[in-house]
């Protein structure tokens, strides 16, 4: 992978979005010289939208928060792209009545599937509105490393209901309402006819380090989550899952 984009290229990534950044570079640099369509669903204040305006792309972001939007903003207000950064009130489950359909080339769906009502209906609304040949970058909880993670720090029982229970729900006190691994996400997207292409771990020591090593040699910590980011079994194990999928 390109580790340059972690180092000096624009967007800037960190250990915990480096992974994902380096597949949306992949894909910048395949329509190089072209403005695209960008679609944020779930986008929040801009992480991902400011730096892809920067770029000089268009991007609408889709969030249930007025105060994220607002954030949003003015966060592109101060990075003089405003003009490229449009901000709609709305979330996931009623994605399919708020963009036209095939209007987008990229559509990002991060952290969004966890807390839908129905997942599949928010893969097949992003699958209608992105052009033939367009790309959803897409972001889920894993649930392995929630079973890990519960496990390690004693949680015995609540590690046991994940691994049995069928959306991957540690119980009713559980903050999120389902998990996934690379088979059901891949799933997810290839049942609205999208093409998934690559599949990474992301955050897969990022969560596990103290403070002390990330701030002591954060380009080490970039480096090792890009080099384990897609090997089996670290990728399967990480916090996160990025599956990057076309429209043909």
């Amino acid at each position: 992978m390109d580790t340059a984009i972690a180092r000096t290229g624009r967007p800037l990534a960190t250990a915990r979005t480096a992974a994902v950044w380096a597949v949306l570079r992949r894909e910048l640099d395949r329509h190089a010289g072209r403005e695209l369509t960008v679609l944020d669903v779930g986008g929040g204040t801009g992480g991902f939208a400011v730096p892809l305006a920067e770029a000089g792309h268009t991007v609408t972001v889709i969030d249930a928060s007025p105060d994220a939007l607002a954030a949003l903003t003015r966060r592109a207000a101060d990075a003089g792209v405003a003009e490229r950064v449009h901000a709609v009130q709305g979330d996931g489950d009623a994605l399919a009545g708020l963009v036209e359909p095939g209007s987008a080339d990229l559509i990002l769906c991060h952290a969004v599937l966890e807390v839908v009502d129905d997942p599949s209906q928010v893969i097949s609304a992003i699958a209608g509105a992105l052009r033939p040949g367009g790309a959803v970058s897409l972001l889920v909880a894993g649930r392995a490393a929630a079973i890990l993670g519960r496990a390690v720090n004693g949680h015995l029982r609540a590690a046991s209901a994940l691994v049995t229970d069928p959306e991957g729900r540690s119980g009713p006190r559980d903050t999120l309402r389902r998990r996934y691994d690379a088979a059901t996400a891949a799933e997810l997207l290839r049942s609205a006819g999208l093409e998934v292409e690559q599949t990474h771990g992301v955050r897969v020591v990022a969560d596990l380090l103290p403070a002390t090593v990330l701030e002591e040699d954060p380009q080490a910590v970039v480096e090792l989550e890009l080099a384990l980011s897609a090997q089996p079994p670290f990728r399967d194990i990480a916090s996160q899952l990025h599956l990057f999928a076309r429209r043909p």
